[in-house]
C-alpha cells in the first residue's frame, strides 16, 4: 500500500471477493486502524461462518471475525464517490458466495480466484464446486472485457490486457471443463 501511496484512512470499504485466508486475513487489521467497512455476499458470509471456518482450521488459522457493513447483491453497487459504480456478479464455484466486480465504463473485470491467466480457481477446498465454476466462467465470458485483474498475478505481466488476450484466455480456461 505504501508503494502505491495508499493510506489506511483512504480505505472506505473492503470488498471481499471470497473469504479464503489469503483474501481476507487483513480485514480485521485494516478495520481496527481505519474507518473502513467490510462487505461480501450473503452466501459467502454464511459459508465463512459455517463450513468455511473448517478451511481456516485446516491451515491452523483463526477464522476472521467481522460483521459486514452490508451484504453484496448481484447488480450495480453505487460507491457514492463521484457516481462511481461497479457491477457485482455472483460467481460461485471457487467458493459458494464468490463475487466478481465488473466496471462497464472501463471494461475491467476483477475476478478474485474465479479465473486467472490460463487457469481457474481450484474447487477442491470446502465449498468448491466445479460445475458452478464452469457456469460462472461462461457468464463472465459474455461480458465486454478489455482487462482482467485476477486475485493472484499468475501472468508475468500481472493482469490480462487487451480484448484479444482476454478472449483467448477465456477460450483456454473453458477447455478445462
Amino acid at each position: 500500500m505504501a508503494n502505491d501511496n495508499i493510506k489506511l484512512d483512504d480505505i472506505g470499504l473492503i470488498i471481499n471477493t471470497h473469504t479464503h485466508p489469503d483474501h481476507c486475513e487483513a480485514n480485521e487489521c485494516i478495520t481496527e486502524r481505519s474507518k473502513a467497512g467490510i462487505t461480501l455476499s450473503r452466501e459467502e458470509d454464511e459459508f465463512r461462518t459455517t463450513i468455511g471456518a473448517s478451511l481456516y482450521k485446516l491451515f491452523g488459522l483463526k477464522s476472521p471475525q467481522f460483521t459486514p457493513l452490508f451484504h453484496l447483491k448481484e447488480g450495480i453497487l453505487d460507491l457514492g464517490k463521484d457516481g462511481f459504480q461497479v457491477q457485482v456478479i455472483l460467481t460461485p464455484g471457487h467458493s459458494p458466495g464468490s463475487v466478481c466486480l465488473y466496471l462497464p465504463e472501463t471494461k475491467i473485470l476483477i475476478t478474485g480466484d474465479v479465473i486467472f491467466f490460463m487457469s481457474v480457481g481450484r474447487t477442491d477446498f470446502p465449498g468448491g464446486n466445479t460445475l458452478q465454476l464452469k457456469d460462472s466462467i461462461e457468464r463472465l465470458s459474455t461480458l465486454d472485457i478489455e482487462c482482467i485483474i485476477p486475485g493472484h498475478n499468475t501472468d508475468p505481466n500481472g493482469i490480462i490486457k487487451g480484448k484479444d488476450r482476454v478472449k483467448r484466455n477465456f477460450e483456454a480456461v473453458q477447455m478445462f471443463f
